[in-house]
């Protein structure tokens, strides 16, 4: 019976990160050691202040919300769903817990024990990356789906070894003291504590007659240790320092610091001559110098978001990050990368903005406030993709209630989402055109609703359905209660299976734009209007090739991929035959979206139209290859969904 729940904990663990990166033997002795606990509905898992336990958790079934109490109020900072990881921070710095974590609904948990997880932070990289990425960014949460975007930062790690670029600073550009505030061994605390506060620092190095580092005395250890045990100043330094030390050299790389710090839980690192303890001290690192140092870094601007509640900061925060594509599109960095630091920002800007909406409007709607929903993206940013500050298209989708309550419960999403959309305005973003939010009350429904919109789309695919299916197959959930978005995906393939025929509906509307070169392999350009003479980018070259990204998908029955490069990376697993071709199709589509944000940026729009006559020769052979896997990718389809023999 214990082999059995050990295997039933490991299948579980293994979908979610950190755990994807662990060997079997890891993640068995993990599994092994993993505690199952029961909170019901309302029950704490532990308080603001209270000391870390000696575990981690990751919620296996329910809801958990994380809240802090500030002068008496509180307010919930994050609600978790089924493989979020928590309590890290708090343990893994061994500091007192910062909120209160309590179970919103009846609650499933494993309990991960540090003890045998210490030994894999420190021998496995991967996993110490990924916390260390979400140290950077002042994540309270470690996200199951922040899993591509580690990833992406990793890839972009070692990319940067070849190009000179790094997401976090250089060595050259370090902050940290070189004036390190020290005292002998021997003296007491009176005078050390008095010393800092002339210096207005907040930690002192003790050091013997040589200057050779022996322990660290920070405001926190005079609280902790001196204070709070009633001990009096005259006692000397040594009895309350830190020792030993960890130190290193200041020629170290970024990444080996940072890393230290990380693996050793240190909020400060000393430097001396040669990096060891029998040199002199030479300077000090601390976490907040870290950060400092990593200037409009993806950690700082998130670090930013996370610590923010104020809309015109948030506005502020999201201009840097358009910068920071600036950035990366004119340094050739990978667009794997580039959108998920960018899908990342824009889904904590949408976070943020529903959670200010819901404190905002649930005072006045008690019942509809208990409600589970969940805020959609859809189309681009739906598919990770919306790198620039375009339409948006999103949706709502929340429990069924009962009659007696359906109209004050629509009435209460409808004001979370129009809460959210002027947010969301007011950060740059646009409204659709077509009114394909969540502030339209058709697309702001309960999910017995949105079951009926999908099956009749697929049972009566005409035009109008087909678009649809264009934008809301690609929805992703940002905010609130995945689960429903998941039980909408479930019904899709459903109704899809039970009528295949949708498949050529949805490939036949695939192919309407043909391959975007003339008979003398000129690009077609629009013929009239405002955009006369210009390329439209999105219309006839990426459009293709995310509808039949996502009509292959849908074939194969794949949950949980949008993004369109990634998803033609899995086809290129799924179809061994076309392997180089889909490949092929994913880098086109990511040079594509290169060149329309590039094209966006510079003309201060979407950057959906290109004058071709201000590509260079090389820009422009670029894009006419681009369309060559469209051309191959519609033939295949014609003869897969037999078009020449289908009619609607």
């Amino acid at each position: 019976m214990a082999n059995v729940i050990v295997n039933r904990v490991k299948e579980f663990l293994k979908r979610f990160p950190p755990f994807t990166f662990l060997n079997e033997a890891s993640l068995g002795l993990v599994a092994k050691g993993v505690e199952v606990k029961y909170f019901a509905q309302g029950e704490h898992l532990f308080s603001q202040g209270d000391p870390a336990q000696d575990f981690f958790f990751v919620l296996k079934e329910g809801s958990v919300q994380l809240s802090e109490n500030k002068d008496g109020q509180e307010r919930v900072v994050e609600v978790c769903d089924e493989g979020d990881v928590f309590g890290v921070l708090a343990l893994l710095g061994k500091r007192p817990y910062i909120l209160t974590a309590k179970a919103r609904e009846d609650s499933l948990l494993y309990a991960i024990p540090v003890s045998i997880f210490e030994k894999i932070l420190n021998e496995n990289s991967r996993v110490s990356l990924y916390f260390a990425a979400g140290f950077a960014s002042g994540q309270v949460v470690v996200r199951s789906d922040l899993s591509q975007s580690q990833k992406a930062r990793r890839d972009f790690t070692e990319l940067s070894k070849d190009n000179g670029l790094m997401i976090f600073s250089g060595q050259s550009d370090l902050n940290y003291s070189t004036d390190v505030l020290t005292c002998q061994k021997g003296t007491t605390i009176l005078i050390a504590v008095e010393k800092m506060a002339a210096k207005g620092v907040g930690s002192i190095v003790i050091v013997d007659q040589n200057q050779f580092p022996l322990g660290i005395i920070t405001d926190k250890d005079i609280r902790n240790r001196l204070v709070a045990h009633q001990k009096s100043y005259d006692t000397p330094v040594e009895e309350l320092m830190t020792s030993p030390v960890m130190t290193k050299s200041k020629e170290a790389g970024f990444s080996d610091l940072y890393l230290t710090m990380i693996k050793n839980r240190l909020h400060h690192l000393i430097f001396t001559e040669d990096g060891t303890l029998k040199s002199k001290v030479t300077g000090i690192l601390s976490d907040h110098d870290i950060l400092l140092s990593q200037g409009n870094s993806p950690a700082v601007l998130i670090n930013a978001l996370m610590n923010t509640w104020e809309v015109d900061e948030m506005a502020k925060i999201r201009n840097r990050a358009e910068r920071l594509l600036k950035y990366y599109l004119e340094n050739e960095v990978a667009m794997d990368f580039v959108a998920n630091i960018i899908s990342e920002i824009n889904d904590i800007i949408i976070q943020r903005a529903v959670q200010l909406a819901i404190n905002k409007h649930s005072p006045n709607y008690p019942e509809a406030s208990k409600v589970k929903f969940c805020f959609l993206s859809m189309g681009s940013e739906g598919r990770e993709e919306q790198l620039l500050r375009t339409d948006l298209d999103n949706a709502i989708v929340f429990e069924d209630v009962p009659k007696e309550l359906a109209e004050n419960t629509q009435a209460y999403m409808l004001l979370i989402a129009q809460e959210v959309m002027e947010t969301l305005f007011l950060c740059g973003f646009q409204a659709c055109p077509a009114d394909m939010m969540a502030t339209n009350p058709k697309w702001c429904q309960p999910l017995s609703q949105w079951k009926k919109y999908f099956s009749d789309w697929i049972l009566s695919p005409n035009q109008q359905a087909l678009l649809n299916a264009t934008i809301f197959f690609d929805f992703r959930a940002v905010f609130g209660h995945k689960k429903l978005a998941e039980e909408l995906t479930g019904h899709i393939y459903q109704e899809i299976s039970d009528k295949s025929i949708f498949l050529n509906f949805l490939a036949k509307n695939a192919l309407l734009n043909p391959p975007p070169l003339g008979f003398f392999r000129n690009f077609l350009v629009e013929k009239s209007g405002e955009q006369k003479d210009k390329f439209d980018i999105k219309l006839r070259a990426m459009m293709p090739l995310a509808d039949m990204a996502r009509l292959l998908v849908l074939s194969h029955r794949v949950v949980g991929i949008n993004n369109t490069f990634k998803r033609f990376e899995k086809l290129a697993e799924l179809e061994p035959n076309y392997t180089e071709l889909l490949i092929e199709a994913g880098k086109a589509y990511e040079i594509l979206m290169r060149m329309r944000a590039i094209e966006g940026l510079k003309s201060g729009n979407s950057g959906r139209y290109i004058h071709p006559e201000d590509l260079g020769k090389l820009q422009r052979q670029l894009l006419k290859n681009t369309f060559a896997p469209i051309d191959e990718l519609q033939k295949i389809m014609r003869i897969r969904f037999q078009l020449d023999f289908f009619t609607s």
